[in-house]
């Protein structure tokens, strides 16, 4: 048996079926954010270099070039772009935006795991420190009028370390959760600009021309 198998079981024998948990919860948690890590790189995640030159295109009329960045894109997003691009009727827009948030939640899953962990891995930690009190009592009273006190020592040590193996657990795992979210939230931002221009494209201009002179207006009068 190596040192590491060796310090493993020592750690398991101390904190018990709790640590035991709460090591199987990390495993699986880092296997899912591996998975989740590929999962992104494969669907090019935040990679729209050419999505986005392909909407700017269609914005300006220049649909020619539009397709052409389109073609280039590697992004996830780009069967959705194409379906929005074969008419702007507002039934095809709703069944666009159904087919977005159906590969938003594709990239979303198992997020939920991730949450869960964060949240249950302080409170088994928690649940173990409470066991080990009650266990180190025990053995005080136990004792009878021959207290050891390294045995209650000893006991809240022991306690206190699943405690410290929950928090171990939750506090990254609460940070990568964050992240993704964080990445999913700038996707839906970006896929829902781009269907809408795709939707009502040359309206920037018009836009900022209209904001110019309401701005305008707004200094005259003061």
């Amino acid at each position: 048996m190596s040192e590491m198998q060796q310090k493993l079981v020592e750690i398991l024998q101390l904190g018990g079926p709790v640590v035991a948990i709460l090591i199987a919860a990390s495993i699986a948690t880092l296997a899912l954010v591996i998975y989740k890590l590929w999962q992104y790189k494969a669907a090019g995640v935040g990679r729209h270099i050419e999505l986005s030159k392909a909407i700017d295109a269609w914005d300006r009329q220049d649909h020619m070039a539009a397709r052409t960045h389109l073609n280039k894109s590697r992004s996830y997003l780009v069967p959705v772009i194409v379906m929005a691009l074969s008419g702007g009727e507002r039934a095809l827009s709703e069944r666009v935006d159904a087919e977005a948030e159906a590969r938003f939640a594709r990239l979303e899953q198992g997020l939920n795991v991730l949450d869960i962990v964060s949240q249950l891995a302080p409170l088994l930690g928690l649940f173990g420190t409470v066991l080990g009190m009650i266990e180190a009592f025990q053995t005080l009273q136990d004792a009878g009028n021959a207290v050891d006190p390294s045995l209650l020592a000893g006991g809240i040590w022991v306690a206190l370390m699943t405690t410290a193996a929950g928090l171990a657990v939750a506090m990254p795992t609460s940070l990568i959760l964050t992240w993704f979210e964080a990445r999913m939230n700038r996707e839906r931002t970006f896929a829902n600009r781009a269907l809408r221009t795709v939707f009502a494209p040359g309206h920037a201009d018009d836009t900022a021309q209209t904001v110019g002179a309401s701005t305008t207006a707004l200094v005259h009068g003061a």
